[in-house]
């Protein structure tokens, strides 16, 4: 695994669950695990955008942009933690199920983007003309 192929794996599934989120579901939607609203979903699908475009387009700059989506994730984490009631900041539809998801993505995207650039080739037997 390197910082693209995660970059390229986290921005699909973020545009997913951000298209997803506008129609009825039990996963993702207004009464799913995982409550969203508009708001919600525009981000979601935001942060799949910018995650795909360091993947795409901004090739070398994978592990920075995973890097600031995670540390916003964390500040997303803590937002949401500090938040009593299901509105955080007043726009952005929530519930505990969220708030966990958010603290799980911020850990595992701030790690993703300190795996290595690029994958290294493995050296096997036949790369080496043995047989």
């Amino acid at each position: 695994m390197n910082t693209r192929t995660v970059s390229l794996l986290f921005g699909v599934v973020f545009v997913a669950v951000g298209v997803i989120g506008f129609t009825p579901n039990a996963l993702v939607g207004y009464d799913g695990i995982f409550v969203v609203n508009a708001p919600h979903n525009l981000v979601h699908f935001l942060t799949g955008v910018v995650i795909l475009a360091g993947a795409v387009k901004y090739k070398g700059y994978e592990g920075r942009i995973l890097k600031i989506v995670g540390v916003a994730y964390i500040v997303v984490t803590i937002v949401g933690f500090l938040t009593s009631s299901n509105m955080m900041l007043g726009v952005i539809h929530i519930n505990e199920a969220d708030r966990w998801l958010h603290l799980g993505l911020a850990i595992v995207i701030l790690g993703a983007g300190f795996l290595p650039a690029h994958s290294k080739p493995r050296i096997t037997a036949s790369a080496i003309g043995a047989k």
